[in-house]
């Protein structure tokens, strides 16, 4: 199980990194889609574990890595680096943090000087839902989600999410 779910995580992170070339395949995004897209990631956040999304997600994850004009950088670093750890849902909660941060495009389309607020915005989305997979199996808990609702509470959430992103930059 583990080793799928860093293959899936593999397989979604190369997609996104060949969305360049895919970018030039079609055009921009509707203000329709966009609509969906947002939707879609609302009710995932809220019910992360419902089965009944899993095409609406299927759309919303390939749609996301074709449109040209709404682009994310999908660092695992910030999100607690959950990929290898084992936990049961990184594949759904990395996939949430992705989509939410191109909530975050959308709703701020000039984006800014880097790219900590769409980070942060993916994070504190992620741990949402992953607060939600909690009310649902108690027993599915992450270390590395835990980490970061820890320093969430501590105020210390954006701190980390800026210095996790920039290594991501590193070259």
């Amino acid at each position: 199980m583990r080793k799928l779910q860093i293959l899936l995580i593999a397989i979604f992170l190369g997609l996104l990194a060949n969305a360049q070339d895919t970018q030039q395949k079609r055009d921009p995004s509707t203000p329709e889609e966009r609509k969906r897209f947002v939707k879609i990631t609302q009710e995932v956040i809220k019910s992360p574990l419902s089965q009944d999304l899993n095409g609406d997600i299927k759309w919303a994850l390939k749609w996301l890595e074709e449109v040209p004009d709404v682009n994310v950088d999908p660092c695992p670093l910030p999100l607690g680096n959950i990929a290898p750890s084992g936990y049961k849902y990184a594949a759904r909660v990395f996939g949430i943090y992705v989509m939410s941060m191109g909530v975050y495009a959308i709703e701020h389309p000039d984006g800014g000087p880097d790219d900590t607020a769409q980070y942060l915005a993916g994070v504190e989305s992620a741990l949402k839902a992953y607060q939600a997979i909690l009310k649902e199996e108690p027993d599915e808990s992450s270390r590395n989600l835990d980490e970061l609702l820890k320093k969430q509470d501590q105020g210390k959430l954006e701190v980390f999410v800026r210095e996790s992103g920039r290594l991501c930059k590193a070259p």
